[in-house]
């Protein structure tokens, strides 16, 4: 008999955080994700939006999960279609931009198992991992996939939002 798997049907809606850094203008964090799908990959905080929760109250939950940060100011960034063929998986992304609520306080690795740690990278340097391609150089990050195509979609909301995060 052979073993069949069932593939899921149903498209997930994941929330993804843009959280400026306060002492790094033009910074956002971003950290390399561990033990699921996407695993070696740099991604924003976030993840899924449980039934009645608002994005806002997702992207707090989730960047207090994975950070210990509360956020503050928070806007709609961006949304991306994620499907995942290699990982049959289908994601909608939401993105969100936001402001640590504490500006002291740096963000803490609450969940090892699943992200290596935060950095600070400016949207130049996404793009620059962009451009490299997959595994082009040793210790080259490659993208997320829902980062992977906010950074190649550059939408005008999020340059905007990184922008005046510079002054």
């Amino acid at each position: 008999p052979t073993a069949t798997r069932r593939v899921r049907t149903t498209v997930r809606v994941g929330v993804g955080v843009l959280v400026a850094v306060p002492n790094r203008p033009g910074h956002v964090y971003a950290g390399v994700r561990k033990g699921s799908h996407g695993s070696g990959t740099l991604a924003l905080p976030g993840g899924h939006l449980e039934m009645y929760e608002s994005w806002e109250d997702c992207a707090k939950r989730e960047v207090l999960e994975e950070m210990n940060l509360e956020l503050t100011d928070l806007t709609f960034g961006h949304v991306t279609n994620d499907p995942m063929r290699d990982e049959e998986k289908h994601y909608v992304t939401i993105f969100l931009m936001a402001r640590p609520r504490d500006e002291s306080v740096e963000p803490k690795t609450m969940e090892p198992d699943k992200c290596e740690g935060w950095k600070a990278y400016s949207w130049e340097q996404l793009k620059a991992f962009l451009s490299m391609g997959v595994g082009v150089e040793e210790g080259t990050p490659r993208l997320f996939g829902p980062l992977k195509r906010l950074v190649a979609e550059d939408p005008e909301a999020v340059l905007s939002y990184i922008q005046a995060t510079k002054t």
